[in-house]
């Protein structure tokens, strides 16, 4: 079981994201002394979505292809509409989703973000939430979905939007400390 001050977080974002469910378990996580870095489908810089507009933008680290799932302890899967909808169209992405689920290590989805996880076939049978409009999404899925703040279902961890963001980067450093997940197969 990895210590949160000595764990490697990826945040998996591109163009789109929502800035404060990038930003906020960016820095919270750094914080706690988690080592945090960004894959994305681009090596230059990504763009977010401030609210009503564009926002200011983060540097990435790696390419999606050049992630290896052994070298990192959970993986965080910001929102906003746009970021999930690109990522959920390319296969890297996808693949990278599936593989973080497959190792049972924590993956972490807010707002828009659980469109990965329906993508990666990760929901069915699981208890989920999200941003409201993509309820049904998660439902057609498999998803036992919820209206909480947080909902963990064997380290799969999903929120619903930034008003949440306190109580789910708590629950990725809860779920880091704890280890990876037998899971069942979704």
């Amino acid at each position: 079981m990895p210590s949160i001050n000595s764990a490697r977080i990826l945040i998996l974002a591109t163009d789109g994201y929502e800035r404060s469910e990038l930003r906020f378990p960016l820095d919270k996580l750094k914080a706690h002394g988690a080592k945090v870095e960004i894959a994305s489908l681009k090596k230059e810089p990504i763009k977010s979505w401030d609210e009503k507009n564009w926002g200011d933008t983060v540097n990435v680290d790696h390419l999606v292809g050049d992630v290896a799932v052994d070298d990192y302890d959970a993986l965080v899967i910001p929102g906003g509409q746009i970021n999930p909808d690109i990522l959920r169209a390319d296969k890297g992405a996808v693949d990278l989703v599936k593989s973080f689920v497959q190792s049972g290590k924590p993956v972490a989805a807010i707002c828009h973000g659980p469109w990965l996880l329906v993508e990666a076939g990760a929901l069915k049978g699981r208890k989920a939430t999200s941003y409201a409009s993509i309820k049904t999404d998660l439902m057609n899925a498999g998803a036992a979905w919820r209206d909480e703040v947080v909902v963990t279902d064997q380290g799969i961890i999903t929120s619903r939007n930034p008003n949440d963001l306190d109580v789910f980067v708590a629950k990725i450093v809860e779920e880091v400390e704890e280890g990876r997940h037998d899971r069942r197969a979704a």
